[in-house]
């Protein structure tokens, strides 16, 4: 006698083990490619894309203009070539008018920028240091002075620093120009918060242990460290001296001390004068040349933001 075959639903059958395990991701997948998120995806593109084209045109004419004669400057549409390149023309009358003017404006952009950026950079990177790795008295005020003083902007503090510079002698002077540029708020309170995270304490704990001081912690350990974070700073630094215009021009009155900015700013007054418009396109070749450093900074130093941050871990 055969026994009876006992027959079992499937839906009482239990769920492969698997399929517990693809359900969330099949609704994550659903998520993603939900009708939404491609619209979200062409508004950010449409966005992004009008901003760096915002950015470009500017330069775009920039480029085009110096390649133009002075009186194709006038004649021509702006953001198209005209028939005669007259780039080398330009840059040799740029580098040749008023007796070599321009490349003196050069060096002393460049002696403000190396003096000042540099100087801010090292006193931000070695304040920045100190305030995150030593506890000291009075560390919170001095936290609250440098949140205080970037909240301040520098155009409110040319007045003052000019009558105590008069005071001093100094105005007139490439000091003048360089000494205010030596103090970065906003670097020393960005090195304070990168070191804070970049150096583990237990790495300058192990350097100690190992008999070195606080200078050789310094140099070996924990400076190649900040080498991304010391990157930043001396470009925001750099690009704020290098653009710097306010403070020169109360400053400075002697044509042979002013920065490229102050120049070209004279040479465009003059370009508005009667009979002066044949200098305008030097003032057009003048700005491209003046932007070139600082591109080609960004473009040598973007690495470091990407590499260094992990240099000298510790090993768990």
């Amino acid at each position: 006698m055969t026994s009876p075959v006992v027959t079992v639903s499937d839906r009482s059958a239990p769920a492969p083990s698997g399929t517990h395990r693809a359900a969330p991701k099949l609704r994550a997948a659903r998520r993603r490619h939900s009708p939404g998120k491609p619209r979200r995806s062409v508004l950010l593109t449409v966005l992004t894309g009008l901003v760096v084209l915002y950015s470009l045109v500017p330069l775009l004419w920039l480029v085009i203009s110096a390649t133009k004669t002075q009186e194709g400057l006038s004649d021509s549409f702006g953001l198209w070539f005209d028939g005669d390149f007259a780039l080398w023309d330009n840059i040799r009358q740029t580098f040749t008018y008023n007796d070599g003017v321009f490349t003196r404006w050069l060096l002393n952009t460049l002696l403000y920028v190396g003096l000042g950026a540099g100087g801010a950079t090292f006193l931000a990177v070695l304040g920045g240091y100190a305030l995150a790795k030593f506890d000291f008295p009075g560390r919170r005020g001095v936290f609250a002075v440098v949140i205080g003083a970037v909240a301040v902007p520098g155009t409110a503090l040319a007045v003052p620093t000019f009558l105590m510079f008069s005071k001093m002698g100094l105005t007139d002077t490439p000091w003048a120009v360089i000494v205010p540029s030596l103090i970065s708020p906003f670097g020393l309170y960005l090195m304070w918060v990168f070191a804070s995270e970049a150096i583990p304490a237990e790495l300058m704990e192990a350097a100690r242990i190992d008999g070195a001081g606080e200078v050789r912690t310094f140099f070996r350990v924990a400076l190649p460290l900040l080498a991304p974070g010391i990157v930043t700073v001396l470009l925001f630094t750099m690009v704020a001296t290098w653009n710097n215009y306010f403070l020169p021009l109360i400053m400075l009155k002697d044509p042979d001390w002013y920065p490229l900015t102050l120049g070209l700013n004279s040479w465009n007054q003059q370009a508005q004068t009667a009979g002066g418009e044949a200098v305008f396109n030097l003032v057009v070749t003048g700005s491209l040349i003046t932007i070139l450093p600082l591109i080609a900074a960004f473009l040598l130093l973007q690495k470091y933001w990407q590499s260094g941050l992990a240099a000298g871990s510790v090993k768990e």
